[in-house]
């Protein structure tokens, strides 16, 4: 049978844990600072390492580097396929020939709109493209044999022919953090008036008027709700009472709550707490450090995903062609460098082309 599936989209009511990629991309990275930024950090800092062009000859290095370089509709190449694959799990990049037959532009592909369309066997023989009603059928090589759609997975234990994001690990912790947001200005646009009600006991038995009902409702609303009235104290007549009827914001500890979501949306998107100045997370010793780790544990594992996919994709034009990230080019990682290139500088027992293999030269 063939199989044609992709993730679902749609949009989410307030309040509930959103489960298809739009919703989750909606909430959680268009609606939430904590998870843009941390998205942000992740894909900028991808879209400004600099790749070194390997295996060929020094003009196909200058087309491919500038092919890679290149902006598509606007966007770096990069950035936009680091953004794809740290959220949807998926990268995929349309390799578009020019009249020489020779790649002219790679396009990335927003993820959410394409599936894998499966032979009888399983394997992937081509890729639906769905914009609204219309859907294109896109081949993964063409007429020669070559590549002309790229697909870089991050890996999925589950799924065959679909990478795992982070933007669906990150929902729950997301959902939490929105929802304190909403009752922090809930409560700030009533701050006077708690939940509780307004108990009329006289003594005698006797219960309110219509009209005294109504009248004490009116004063209420006018007189003690909303953030201008904020802290003025009640004035109550004979017989009335207020009695609260829920636990205050710091004995829920909405403000703890809400900093844990934060943290746990920072490692879902692998950045340290630290960069984000969330409190309460002191795992590293200084900033210099916790960058050192984003750099080392996120950024430069995902370029060599996104490098590598590049690179065996383009080699039916450039045969032996490689795409790594150039290390020496990483401000976060000039210490390291530096200490590399002195122990190898001093180890006599080596030769020049060792030394310059051990630095990636």
């Amino acid at each position: 049978p063939v199989l044609a599936r992709a993730w679902g989209s749609g949009a989410v009511a307030l309040g509930e844990w959103p489960a298809s990629y739009e919703a989750q991309l909606r909430a959680g990275v268009i609606g939430n600072p904590v998870a843009q930024r941390a998205m942000r950090l992740v894909s900028e800092g991808a879209g400004a390492c600099v790749l070194k062009v390997g295996g060929v000859d020094g003009a196909a290095a200058a087309r491919v580097g500038a092919l890679v370089a290149r902006a598509s509709a606007g966007q770096g190449l990069i950035e936009t396929l680091a953004s794809h694959v740290l959220l949807h799990g998926n990268g995929y990049v349309q390799v578009i020939a020019g009249a020489d037959g020779m790649p002219a532009e790679l396009f990335a592909l927003r993820p959410e709109r394409v599936s894998v369309e499966a032979d009888a066997r399983g394997w992937p023989a081509a890729y639906l493209y769905r914009v609204g009603e219309s859907v294109t059928r896109l081949s993964p090589e063409d007429g020669a044999g070559r590549t002309s759609l790229l697909h870089i997975r991050a890996l999925h234990p589950l799924d065959d022919h679909y990478g795992l994001g982070c933007v669906g690990a990150a929902a729950g912790a997301v959902a939490i953090h929105n929802a304190a947001t909403v009752w922090n200005k809930a409560l700030l646009d009533n701050a006077a008036r708690p939940s509780g009600a307004m108990v009329y006991a006289p003594g005698d038995g006797s219960v309110l008027s219509p009209e005294q009902f109504e009248r004490v409702r009116r004063e209420m609303e006018a007189a003690f709700s909303g953030a201008a009235n904020a802290g003025r104290p009640m004035l109550l007549e004979g017989g009335l009472d207020w009695r609260a009827m829920s636990l205050s914001p710091a004995e829920m500890d909405f403000v703890g709550l809400k900093a844990a979501a934060a943290r746990e949306i920072a490692l879902a998107f692998g950045v340290p707490p630290m960069l984000m100045g969330l409190p309460g997370d002191n795992s590293y010793a200084n900033y210099r450090e916790a960058n050192k780790a984003l750099w080392r544990q996120t950024i430069l594992p995902l370029v060599g995903k996104i490098g590598a996919g590049l690179a065996q994709g383009l080699q039916g034009w450039w045969p032996g062609l490689s795409l790594v990230p150039d290390l020496d080019a990483v401000p976060a990682l000039s210490d390291e460098r530096a200490a590399l290139w002195e122990r190898v500088a001093g180890a006599d027992f080596l030769s020049a082309e060792e030394k310059k293999a051990m630095l990636g030269i």
